[in-house]
């Protein structure tokens, strides 16, 4: 890295430095090691078994889907999986732990290694991997509902989840937000979470430090369960001005585990960190090492769909594709799905990936939508981009269609018309068809250049904006039909 790029990183002359852990819910129908099912929202109490309350003469067993949905994630991630891996317990008392332990994998993970690599801007990134390992989750306190009391609700008691722990390579807090971002469509992408963050689905630890550049790592402070990629970037800016403020104030920064508040957007300490040590791990007695044959890994790997990265390689061979567009139109399969199909049928790969990541886009974020939901179908978007390419519109033209087809579809729906046929049809009602015949461009031309005289002069003497301003007469006495750059080209001419 120059030393200018390192110094625009810097915060009031520090460097951050930022690790991750990501607690990602496995898409199983049953827990980890009990047959009770996962699935969100349901009564209090009312999903947990004998297992997840630790009643007395109670065994765990291995679910095997778990394991598969690891095997996934570390295929995905360019990880090695172990072939055996150990489970181990981690004890500390917390009144939704009906064990006094947790069960969790701590010197053999089943996933090491590995990295996530994402656009910052138009800069790639990488973020090692430290490793993966398999978990059960605890359940959960409730304060709201109880006056001067708490409820213990151990629904959660024994979901599967996967703690994917990172090197503390992120620098900044977008770059952090970034990493969470991929790793999140990831996840979702191979379908072994469904990254739901307001449940609970996917949940982020930030471990943030800052540094004189050069010295050693600082002591860093972990911001716990951040449940939206807003929250994330405002509490980890927060972290880092605090902890500054506190170093240029004398005072030295102790290691804590940190919760944000949203409404006041402050961190505040929930209690100091635990070291490994104090958890006392040792391997979990009931469960025998989890083995996994390399024919198992291979029979995963033959089921796994075109990876983000993988497919984003392929635009850019197949389509001619910047990388940037490859990467960002690959943000999920129905993302992809839809820019293929677009530019398939319109021939016209680069226009469809301008118009996904600008209008289609947009308007989707604008309405809070997904890609699932777009109006405006695949061959329909196709059709309009071959329309722009023929010149029968242009782009400024184009967009007034789209937003027709957009906001009131159905109108355009009639007789069942095809896609081309409905795009023609909009065109035509709304007059939007563009002039390409250059004898009636021509007059028109001849009409500005005898009524704006004085204009023409200045060009003649140098004046290029005078040019500019020809050309804006010309499209507006043509109603904005005229060929932008075919008028262009005849203006031209016609001065010289």
């Amino acid at each position: 890295m120059s030393d200018k790029k390192q110094a625009s990183l810097l915060v009031q002359g520090y460097e951050v430095v930022i690790g991750f852990e990501t607690h990602a819910q496995l898409a199983t129908n049953s827990k980890i090691f009990s047959r009770a099912p996962t699935a969100f929202g349901a009564e209090p109490n009312t999903q947990a078994c004998a297992v997840d309350l630790a009643l007395p003469g109670t065994l765990p067993v291995m679910n095997r889907g778990a394991v598969e949905h690891a095997i996934r994630l570390g295929l995905a991630l360019g990880s090695h999986i172990a072939e055996q891996s150990v489970f181990a317990r981690k004890n500390y008392f917390y009144p939704d732990l009906p064990k006094g332990y947790q069960i969790s994998q701590f010197e053999i993970p089943v996933v090491q290694g590995g990295e996530v690599s994402f656009f910052l801007g138009d800069e790639k990134k990488t973020v090692r991997l430290v490793r993966a390992h398999l978990e059960e989750d605890a359940g959960k306190s409730l304060h709201e509902d109880f006056i001067g009391q708490s409820g213990i609700d151990l629904n959660r008691a024994g979901t599967p989840l996967l703690e994917i722990v990172t090197e503390p390579d992120m620098r900044s807090s977008a770059e952090a937000v970034a990493y969470a971002k991929e790793l999140h469509k990831i996840v979702t992408w191979i379908g072994v979470c469904d990254g739901n963050m307001q449940e609970g689905s996917f949940r982020c630890d930030a471990n943030v430090s800052v540094r004189k550049p050069g010295a050693p790592l600082g002591t860093r402070r972990e911001i716990k369960n951040l449940n939206s990629f807003k929250f994330m970037q405002q509490a980890i800016d927060y972290e880092i001005r605090w902890q500054i403020e506190q170093i240029e104030d004398g005072h030295a920064i102790q290691q804590a585990t940190v919760l944000f508040d949203p409404d006041t957007g402050e961190t505040r300490a929930m209690r100091t960190k635990e070291d490994a040590a104090d958890y006392r791990y040792f391997p979990d007695p009931d469960l025998p090492p989890l083995v996994i044959a390399r024919s198992w890994v291979d029979e995963v790997k033959a089921g796994m769909p075109e990876l983000p990265r993988q497919m984003a390689e392929r635009l850019v061979a197949e389509y001619g594709l910047p990388e940037y567009d490859a990467i960002t139109v690959t943000q999920s399969p129905a993302m992809a799905a839809y820019f293929e199909t677009a530019a398939k049928a319109s021939g016209q790969a680069k226009m469809a990936s301008n118009w996904i990541m600008g209008e289609v886009s947009r308007r989707l974020n604008n309405e809070e939508k997904d890609i699932a939901q777009v109006p405006v179908d695949a061959e329909t978007l196709a059709a309009l981009l071959k329309r722009i390419a023929d010149g029968t519109v242009s782009n400024n033209a184009a967009k007034q269609v789209f937003e027709a087809l957009w906001t009131d579809d159905r109108q355009w729906e009639a007789d069942g018309l095809v896609a081309e046929a409905r795009v023609l049809l909009v065109i035509e009602a709304k007059g939007l068809k563009q002039m390409n015949d250059s004898g009636a461009l021509e007059k028109i031309i001849d009409e500005v250049m005898v009524a704006n005289a004085s204009m023409v002069e200045q060009f003649r003497a140098g004046k290029d904006k005078a040019f500019n301003a020809l050309v804006g007469l010309v499209m507006k006495a043509s109603k904005g039909k005229a060929n932008p750059q075919q008028a262009n080209d005849l203006l031209r001419q016609k001065l010289q």
